[in-house]
């Protein structure tokens, strides 16, 4: 994968600590982590079989409106139903006003990011400086309140990457709902790294397929569901499935 778009020089020094160039020889893709950490089983599946998991096109749109804000704050009605938004114009514009005046993630240091931390590994949407944040970007649909537990585990291993990578604290992510016109924070509390921890350990330690999870709203969208065995009853449960 194709190094940061504009790392800083303290990242590309060569005599930077050797830290920040040579991982665990286990490091885990942030992808890898958030499937675990939504279903371990699907994750066996998915690398078993080699799955091509890369993001739907709908990610690219996310990506794009996700870079426009500043623009799209003061559009009109008309132009924003030029855009593939999952809401209505209106509710988008109010929902990104709200969203800008708590966080400003309008105006990255860095986008595309590739960043490698001491266990995990991926890509940041953006990079932000003072102070130091990544943020990811996903075309999903938020829940009522913070992000799904699956985007806050990759939103931390995010942040703990470029925390290696600079040799620094960072204490926060940000996880952008770009078609709905959500910003949401992460913080890295307690409960968050351990929820992390638990997710890097689960990534590493599949060897064989792991317990069923039972979940109706997860299992009847997987495409493993038949193969695993899983029965759900109808897919009615699927109405209230979010994005993970």
């Amino acid at each position: 994968m194709a190094a940061p778009e504009s790392a800083p020089e303290s990242a590309r020094d060569a005599d930077t600590d050797d830290r920040q160039l040579a991982p665990a020889p286990d490091s885990v893709p942030f992808s890898d982590l958030a499937l675990a950490a939504y279903c371990p089983r699907q994750l066996y599946y998915a690398r078993r079989d080699d799955t091509d998991r890369s993001p739907p096109p709908v990610h690219e749109t996310a990506r794009a409106l996700a870079g426009q804000y500043d623009a799209l704050a003061v559009a009109s009605d008309a132009a924003l139903a030029t855009y593939d938004l999952a809401v209505e114009p209106p509710e988008f514009r109010s929902n990104l006003a709200v969203s800008r005046d708590r966080h400003d993630v309008s105006s990255p240091a860095e986008t595309a990011v590739f960043l490698r931390g001491k266990d995990a590994h991926g890509r940041a949407a953006k990079v932000h400086h003072d102070p130091l944040a990544p943020s990811l970007v996903t075309p999903g649909s938020p829940p009522e309140a913070g992000v799904w537990e699956p985007q806050a585990v990759r939103a931390t291993a995010a942040a703990k990457a470029l925390s290696w990578r600079e040799q620094t604290r960072v204490d926060h992510a940000f996880v952008e709902y770009a078609r709905h016109g959500v910003v949401r924070r992460v913080d890295l509390t307690t409960r968050k790294k351990a929820a992390y921890r638990r997710a890097l350990r689960t990534a590493r330690g599949i060897d064989g397929p792991p317990p069923r999870i039972h979940d109706d709203a997860k299992c009847g969208a997987c495409e493993y569901r038949e193969e695993c065995g899983t029965k759900t009853r109808t897919l009615g449960s699927l109405l209230s499935f979010g994005d993970g």
